[in-house]
């Protein structure tokens, strides 16, 4: 077994700003998810709130449903429960053992549903309409994840879904209502492949549909704290260019649905912008500051500061574009280690004590 040096940092996370981990959807590399958390958990750095999107919401429940001495436990099970089919180099090919994923499917997460392979024109319902079952995920979920202790308020989760009547997205958030496993289910069900999951008659899909970093919903709370964020991310589109069909696939999923720079950087104007209001505040008379109109127009300034530390995977080797189907034995353990030693790496570094411009009030850590 490898052996892992646990790194103390030298200076906690300062107790003023909340600590949020911001989880992408990317199937089965979500494992680099789970090594990550592991690494921070072990240094004592525990999230105040978390916001995930598909398998990004499943390892956000599974942390925020269970007292801090049972997380790392709770995603070890679950994650040694993906490595459906065992160690790869034990198949033949690498085809042969995605053959036996995409047919088999994956125990306690997924099931053929094969009335919607044969009869695609088939009238199953919207939340029968896939080419798998999610039941067995629920199962697992409803075993893994304590709803009162989730609800309890220990840690705030928010997890994001798409009404797939409206398209528009969804941010369910235990500060403001119940959770349950439904709404953790809705966060990961991915169309085609998965069933859309009903809540209060209402059909949701897979928040990545929509916005795969849902780092937006840090930006637009009330009130908006200061914070440290870690934004773990499954995707990373930057690489060189493809030269096959499969690299192609391979770099489209990476573009789709990794983190949009251009929406970090709206927000980071935006966040600009309400500094700048509230740096203009200072230079006003209290007279003029207390007229109705002005203080309605300050309330739009902000003077809260944000670490962003952005959290990457690693290219596994041999990896291709049916990685985030990868639930072999390998692949788990290897984004795991990812996870758990590239974050162990970035928090030698203490980026949280790094100086924020006070009109900016953003400062983004690259791992």
């Amino acid at each position: 077994m490898i052996q892992h040096t646990v790194h103390k940092p030298k200076i906690k996370p300062p107790e003023k700003q909340q600590i949020v981990l911001v989880f992408q959807g990317g199937g089965a590399i979500g494992a680099y998810q789970y090594g990550a958390y592991e690494a921070l958990h072990n240094n004592s750095i525990e999230p105040d709130w978390l916001i995930g999107t598909s398998i990004g919401a499943i390892n956000g429940g599974l942390i925020a449903g269970n007292p801090p001495e049972k997380r790392v436990k709770a995603l070890k099970t679950f994650w040694d429960l993906m490595k459906t089919h065992g160690r790869r180099s034990t198949y033949p090919s690498k085809d042969l053992f995605d053959f036996m994923t995409v047919t088999m499917g994956v125990e306690g997460f997924f099931r053929p549903n094969y009335t919607a392979w044969v009869y695609p024109n088939a009238d199953l319902g919207i939340d029968k309409a896939s080419y798998y079952s999610t039941d067995p995920l629920r199962t697992t979920l409803g075993k893994l994840i304590n709803i009162d202790y989730l609800n309890s308020k220990n840690i705030r989760l928010t997890v994001g879904a798409v009404n797939a009547n409206t398209g528009q997205m969804r941010y369910f958030d235990s500060r403001d209502e119940e959770l349950s496993i439904e709404h953790i289910m809705a966060s990961a069900s991915l169309p085609p492949a998965f069933p859309a999951t009903l809540i209060k008659g209402e059909p949701y899909w897979d928040g990545g549909v929509f916005s795969n970093t849902p780092m937006e919903a840090i930006f637009e709370d009330r009130p908006r704290l200061s914070s440290l964020i870690f934004s773990v991310q499954l995707w990373n589109p930057e690489g060189g260019e493809p030269k096959s069909i499969n690299g192609v696939i391979n770099k489209i999923k990476d573009i789709q649905y990794a983190s949009r720079n251009h929406y970090l950087e709206k927000e980071r104007q935006l966040h600009r912008l309400r500094h700048v209001i509230r740096e203009l505040g200072t230079k006003l008379t209290d007279e003029v500051k207390k007229t109705p109109e002005v203080k309605e127009l300050l309330a739009w300034g902000c003077g809260t500061k944000m670490h962003i530390i952005q959290l990457t995977v690693d290219t596994v080797p041999g990896e291709d574009d049916l990685r985030d189907i990868d639930f072999s034995t390998e692949g788990i353990t290897a984004r795991y280690h990812s996870g758990l030693e590239g974050t162990i790496e970035v928090l030698k570094s203490n980026p949280w004590v790094k100086h924020i411009d006070p009109i900016e009030g953003i400062r983004v850590h690259p791992n």
